[in-house]
């Protein structure tokens, strides 16, 4: 069996690196749910620098824990770890041991307890906006499309929502996706991009509604605070800002990438998923040392993200060292 192409996953690659600029970060497959983590996955998330970005940028490069960000800790004095988590003490452990390996905690050991204090204050104003985009290159092949669109429009926990597609956009297309989605076609060959419809901002303030089952002609929601809207903007934010969008390429002899970091086959001279499409299913495949890509170096020179904050905390290793 050879790999076949994966068109979608092909054009989610090409849109990520023309939508990568040096004032955004972009993201893929964050999930977009509230009452239900998992039940929706973004294909793609562009999120917009805010007024404390680069407070933000300075602390670390990777994801904070959420629970980390929502424990009772500051800069100033040191707190035991019991009294900084409303968790259960191996759970409070295990997201503190996180986020001293992410540089955002620190902690010291004092009259035989373990205290952490946050390396920096934590900017409430660091994301402007978050913009959701689902590819769908082939409308004529749309899927759940019309479902997933509704549900992100409903939830309005991204400031704006985009179809992207490669396909002619009829009128008839337009008519099935909600009013509120801006519809843009783009070429995964040369990255034009052109705006068919644009999009209309989202109330991301306000309680939302969460689909959680549609059957037949029942729909059942759960409604969604504003707060825990905000927490979950602010996880995919984290999650963004320290994910990216480049997977890591497959340990293949065929292995290559392409100048912007996509994973490539030199022996079916096209862009792979390195998932679905190599391994002991492919008839080339050829074990070997995964190609030597620096993504970190090119995330850097291509976005909003910075690899090496000047004012980074010295790492420490687990808390196990202490006892």
């Amino acid at each position: 069996m050879v790999p076949s192409p994966d068109s979608e996953f092909g054009f989610e690659l090409a849109l990520c690196a023309v939508l990568e600029k040096p004032d955004r970060v972009v993201a893929r497959q964050l999930g977009g749910a509230v009452a239900r983590p998992g039940a929706r996955v973004v294909d793609v998330c562009m999120l917009e620098p805010g007024p404390g970005f680069a407070d933000r940028t300075s602390i670390t490069p990777a994801t904070i824990p959420d629970a980390a960000l929502a424990a009772d800790v500051g800069p100033g004095t040191a707190v035991p770890i019991a009294d900084a988590f409303d968790l259960s003490p191996d759970r409070a452990r295990s997201v503190a041991d996180a986020a001293v390996d992410a540089g955002y905690l620190e902690r010291e050991r004092r009259d035989g307890r373990d205290l952490v204090r946050a390396t920096a204050r934590y900017p409430d104003d660091w994301v402007g906006e978050l913009v959701a985009i689902e590819n769908k290159p082939d409308l004529d092949r749309p899927g759940d499309l019309r479902a997933q669109l509704r549900f992100d429009v409903e939830l309005g926990l991204f400031d704006r929502v985009w179809l992207a597609t490669a396909s002619h956009v009829t009128r008839a297309h337009l008519n099935r996706i909600p009013m509120e989605v801006g519809v843009q076609r783009a070429d995964p060959e040369t990255g034009d991009r052109e705006v068919v419809r644009e999009t209309t901002a989202l109330p991301v303030a306000d309680p939302g509604i969460e689909i959680v089952a549609a059957e037949g002609l029942r729909t059942d929601v759960e409604v969604v605070t504003p707060a825990a809207k905000s927490r979950k903007r602010r996880r995919i934010a984290e999650r963004a800002y320290g994910k990216g969008w480049r997977p890591d390429p497959p340990g293949c002899a065929h292995a290559s990438t392409t100048p912007d970091g996509r994973p490539y086959c030199d022996r079916f001279d096209r862009v792979v998923d390195p998932g679905r499409d190599c391994g002991n299913g492919c008839t080339a495949y050829d074990p070997a040392d995964p190609p030597r890509t620096d993504h970190r170096a090119l995330r850097a020179a291509n976005s909003a993200w910075v690899a090496d904050p000047d004012r980074a905390p010295r790492r420490q290793t687990g808390l196990d060292r202490f006892e």
